[in-house]
């Protein structure tokens, strides 16, 4: 059982470390960031690349003149695409 735990533990860990945006891993490497400064940057920098991705994705969505479920359905999926992950 204990061996279970610690398996999960590592998966659920190793999930959460590459859930990290490689440009923003990338500049905070860039600006020798590390500990809290550098998590605490990663995590700004993904906001905010997020909050872009998402106005371009609704802008583009407005231009297709999508409404309703296929306009909410295509802008997670362009989100998700600029983002390069499934959030």
């Amino acid at each position: 059982m204990r061996a279970i735990l610690i398996c999960a533990a590592a998966v659920a860990f190793s999930g959460a470390a590459m859930a990290t945006n490689p440009a923003c891993e990338s500049q905070a490497t860039d600006k020798s960031l590390s500990g809290a400064a550098k998590t605490s940057f990663i995590k700004k920098c993904e906001k905010d690349a997020m909050n872009a991705a998402t106005t371009t994705c609704e802008a583009q969505a407005m231009e297709k003149k999508l409404a309703g479920a296929a306009k909410t359905s295509f802008t997670k999926k362009c989100v998700s695409d600029a983002t390069g992950g499934s959030k």
